[in-house]
């Protein structure tokens, strides 16, 4: 008799987290999306996109470094730190907006952002290990999702120029992770969640002695080498496309259709995994998106809607092994280090991210090289591949 109200209590907690999740994490590339406006009005040289980008993620891995150090999502309530997070970083995403403009000012805010990410992200999925037990893979499928939608929604607002101005997409993107913030802060603390004893200084040590947490970690660690650098450099590359062919693209549109497309997949890999496993989406997403870096060059010689299908087919394929190799990661991890094993192994993924995004950052200004500049994501996926060999399906 209490099935279905427990099912319908389950898809009300999943909807809230989903959206909290969205909320949050549209503060990722709010910076990112108003570049091109800012650009146009300081006159910002041509690399800050890549120094903006790896300002946020430097925050993130020093937040996650912190956060894991001193296990905050395991020993303490994650509904509260997630919502102290949301709103610091809406803060920090807006301060820009508070002071004289300078781009070391909104390079430092968007650290600070970063920072604040990491009680967003990870501890949003912590918060979801906490309600599923069974079926996290599909949970996390959904989050990663929200997480992908967060993170283009700045470009919609962005294509939206003649409406909104670059403040008040930053400005509207900070009150929506706020509400995020509020809305996790309002619900329960899940009923599987364990509270770490004390702090532990080898909690960090302890999350890599375990072979299969191991290997999922070495997988999401090739997934981040490509995953971000081709986030961030798809408004880059369409623009260099729209002038090196004479084509009028709405680059802000585009972006963040080729970039949400990803939310559908995750959706869709999550409900797979129920039925194949974690494993199995996670290896076959990897592989495709591996493909679709091989095979990158080509996107210089295609016409436009080719072009975009192509883009469309990676930004579908480049992010559903995420969620997955998270609840590879969660379901090995000891119960009372779940939070710490999810927060250490984003941390160095993200770390790992930030040395493909200036390696394209750097190589993208070299003159003649920018049909092969793709290839440099390829050795991701095949580290994570051969990462997860031998992987013992659970």
């Amino acid at each position: 008799m209490n099935q279905p109200i427990q099912k319908e209590a389950s898809v009300k907690i999943l909807a809230a987290i989903v959206y909290a999740q969205f909320a949050g994490t549209s503060l990722w590339f709010a910076g990112n999306a108003v570049l091109p406006a800012l650009q146009s009005t300081h006159q910002f040289s041509n690399d800050s996109l890549g120094h903006i980008t790896s300002a946020v993620q430097l925050g993130f891995i020093i937040g996650t470094l912190v956060y894991a150090i001193l296990s905050l999502a395991d020993r303490y309530v994650p509904n509260r730190v997630f919502f102290v997070s949301a709103v610091a970083g809406a803060f920090f995403n807006v301060a820009i907006l508070l002071v004289d403009f300078t781009l070391t000012k909104l390079i430092i805010f968007r650290f600070l952002t970063g920072f604040f990410l990491a009680g967003i992200y990870p501890v949003g999925m912590k918060i979801a290990a906490d309600w599923y037990e069974k079926g996290l893979g599909k949970a996390l499928g959904f989050l990663v999702g929200a997480l992908v939608l967060g993170t283009a929604f700045p470009h919609l607002l962005n294509s939206l120029d003649a409406v909104l101005s670059w403040q008040e997409v930053l400005l509207f993107v900070s009150v929506f992770a706020v509400s995020g913030g509020f809305l996790i802060l309002l619900m329960p603390s899940g009923p599987y969640r364990r509270k770490a004893a004390k702090f532990k200084i080898t909690a960090i040590a302890d999350v890599f002695r375990v072979k299969p947490l191991l290997k999922s970690a070495i997988g999401y660690f090739g997934h981040m080498w490509e995953l971000y650098a081709f986030w961030a450099f798809v408004p880059w590359f369409l623009a260099f496309y729209a002038s090196r062919n004479q084509v009028n693209i709405n680059v802000s549109a585009w972006s963040f259709a080729i970039i949400a497309i990803g939310s559908l997949s995750c959706v869709f890999g999550g409900l797979l995994s129920l039925k194949r496993g974690s494993y199995f989406v996670a290896k076959n997403s990897l592989t495709l998106s591996g493909l679709a870096c091989l095979f990158s060059p080509l996107l210089f010689l295609l016409p436009f809607p080719l072009v975009i299908v192509y883009l469309l087919f990676w930004g579908a394929t480049v992010i559903p092994d995420s969620p997955q190799f998270s609840s590879l990661v969660a379901a090995s991890a000891p119960k009372e280090i779940i939070g710490t094993a999810l927060t250490i192994v984003n941390c160095t993924g993200f770390t790992i991210s930030v040395f493909s995004i200036q390696l394209f950052n750097y190589t993208s200004g070299i003159v003649g090289f920018e049909p092969y500049i793709f290839l440099l994501l390829l050795p991701g996926p095949l580290a994570g591949l051969w990462g997860i060999r031998g992987f013992v399906k659970n």
